[in-house]
């Protein structure tokens, strides 16, 4: 676990992910598409993704993709979808440094 503390408090937005997962490309997609840059973890291309993988479950995420967001984990494609459709995931990603700007009007 301590591993993917250190790994989320470097980067204002990080995404553990696997490389054929449909729902996690839709969320990658979806964060660049305002303007973010996030740090992927691919864990089915990484040496310890499995160890990674099983640390993110001891923490509470149980399905990928599996977002943080300014350090904190927001949840997966739902969680994010849903702050999306509630128009606070610019905001959020803004406040994370994450994005520069963001005009919610």
């Amino acid at each position: 676990m301590d591993a993917v503390t250190r790994l989320v408090a470097e980067r204002p937005l990080v995404i553990f992910s696997k490389s054929t997962c449909d729902m996690c490309h839709s969320i990658k997609t979806l964060v660049r598409g305002f303007g973010a840059n996030p740090t992927v973890y691919e864990l089915d291309q990484i040496p310890n993704g499995q160890q990674i993988e099983r640390a993110l479950q001891q923490l509470g995420c149980q399905n990928l993709p599996a977002v943080f967001i300014g350090g904190d984990y927001v949840g997966g494609d739902r969680q994010v979808m849903s702050l999306l459709l509630k128009n606070q995931l610019g905001a959020l990603l803004k406040r994370a440094g994450a994005i520069w700007v963001w005009n919610d009007s």
